[in-house]
């Protein structure tokens, strides 16, 4: 399909792209990433707080400890919402805020400060995606096992039904996990992320436990009596691309990554059970995986609701060996495709063939793009203008891609941009810079990015301007990106009407 495809209920005179009413457009962040004041209110330590801590880590030794600041700037970054137009934002509970200790004792200023966030959103009409974990496990849990434990996923299931009464009146849709596949290959196979284990028999393990986390948090939402809310996963999803594509081996390699990445996780979401192929491998590198239990896949594969995307790239694969057990090595992208600031390619059209694949392997299945985004480290001008036209281009692309997917038919809700404001990257730091706003760390000020000025546009009309728009940079309204909005306590706001691991990770 290519653009001149557009049905004309949504394809305007000039070539713009139309989306439906009631699209979402949103941003998206995580708690440890942005809310900072790691030690306000009572709140417990987490992983990360342990990990940032130990030396080498952390990229510059950053840690989360101030973030954005996000914890005592709510108002702050509601009205950079509103100025941006969105009408939906994706955000995460900290578990460590609610229940300190991991379960047990839940403390209410965790949760008041999460009550003034739902109700500063719907007083917006921003609809609140809200994900219940997005890696800040709960020290006092990790210290009894973390997620090898099965007894982790029992404690989820006990967090997530007190989020599901208190809050369960004002949020509809639930993201129980972020990303299953880094947080086992990351935090417990290579060490590169909290809790820093470096265990591959230890990784699957984690990895079915985070599964099993999921399908409990969703029967608790089912006996929470609230038949219209809705849970799914966020998954890191990579399309796979053979080096050779007219070579079967890599073609085969291709396919088995896939499964390590994508289909050990969407299969029994969704209600399919492990893969054979993949559970094979597993076997073979780590032994039985007696952890499996009896009636876990049924609990697994009946809680989803929803698939989340989160997509940043593509991973290249051929069949020479060199990523560890595995019968794949993950090659170097393309010399002639496009790269963001961390150097991942830009290859809007595999979002597009995601989304078809996703809709015609779980048919029916509405379709969130929870995470899209990249780096592109633009600083101020003199003016204090960030142009940022890469982030532009990299947002209209992926939204065609979007836009195209939807007009095949896969039934995509909404768009979710990585992220609101630039922010607490994990291992990387504060380094990479994804934020529609940038944040400037030392005095905290948000400012609008060109691309942000873009989006709010867009969000505003629920248009993709036609490409002979100037992108350039005026906000929605004409009169360009540096107008400064009234914002109490938010100077530096201009005027307007996720990481992922690297696809080079074996």
């Amino acid at each position: 399909m290519t653009g001149d495809d557009l049905s004309e209920t949504e394809k305007t005179s000039r070539g713009a792209l139309r989306f439906p009413p009631g699209f979402r457009w949103g941003a998206a962040t995580s708690a440890y990433q942005v809310e900072g004041a790691v030690e306000a209110d009572g709140r417990g330590p987490s992983v990360w707080d342990r990990f940032c801590r130990v030396p080498g880590a952390v990229d510059n030794g950053d840690t989360g400890d101030e973030a954005a600041d996000h914890y005592h700037r709510v108002e702050t970054d509601l009205e950079l919402m509103s100025a941006l137009h969105l009408n939906a934002y994706r955000f995460s509970l900290a578990w460590p805020r609610i229940l300190p200790e991991g379960s047990g004792r839940v403390e209410p200023r965790g949760l008041a400060h999460y009550d003034r966030l739902l109700d500063g959103l719907l007083e917006r009409g921003i609809d609140p995606l809200v994900t219940l974990y997005h890696w800040d496990l709960p020290q006092a849990l990790q210290d009894q096992g973390g997620w090898r434990s099965r007894q982790t996923a029992e404690r989820f299931a006990e967090y997530a039904a007190v989020c599901f009464e208190k809050f369960g009146d004002r949020v509809r849709d639930w993201v129980t996990v972020n990303e299953p596949w880094i947080v086992g290959v990351l935090g417990h196979q290579l060490g590169l992320h909290a809790p820093g284990e470096k265990d591959l028999a230890a990784s699957v393990r984690v990895m079915h436990h985070l599964l099993l986390g999921h399908g409990l948090a969703a029967q608790a939402l089912r006996a929470a009596g609230r038949p219209d809310s809705r849970a799914g996963i966020a998954y890191s999803l990579f399309p796979h691309t053979p080096l050779d594509p007219r070579s079967e081996a890599d073609e085969t390699a291709s396919r088995a990554s896939d499964g390590y990445v994508n289909r050990w996780f969407l299969d029994p979401a969704h209600g399919r059970g492990y893969p054979d192929d993949m559970r094979r491998h597993w076997e073979r590198v780590t032994g039985p995986l007696d952890f499996v239990h009896d009636g876990d896949l049924a609990l697994i594969g009946s809680g989803s609701d929803f698939i989340g995307v989160n997509y940043y790239t593509r991973r290249i694969v051929s069949a020479r060996h060199g990523d560890g057990p595995w019968p794949w090595k993950v090659e170097p992208g393309r010399a002639d495709v496009e790269r963001t600031d961390t150097g991942w390619e830009v290859v809007p059209d595999d979002l597009c063939r995601l989304l078809l694949r996703l809709h015609r392997d779980y048919p029916g299945t509405p379709l969130l793009v929870t995470e899209n985004g990249a780096v592109y480290n633009d600083e101020p001008d003199a003016d204090g203008r960030v142009g940022d036209a890469r982030r532009t281009a990299f947002l209209r692309a992926h939204l065609d891609a979007v836009h195209r997917a939807r007009e095949a038919g896969a039934p995509v809700e909404g768009y979710y941009h990585w992220s609101l404001v630039d922010n607490f990257e994990w291992a990387m730091g504060y380094r990479p810079r994804f934020g529609l706003a940038h944040l400037d760390r030392t005095t905290q000020t948000r400012t609008l990015k060109d691309s942000g000025h873009w989006y709010a546009r867009v969000a505003a009309t629920g248009t993709v301007p036609a490409r002979d728009v100037p992108d350039g940079s005026d906000g929605p309204d004409g009169s360009g990106g540096s107008a400064a909005l009234d914002v109490p306590g938010a100077s530096g706001v201009p005027a307007a009407p996720g990481v992922s691991a690297a696809p080079d990770v074996p």
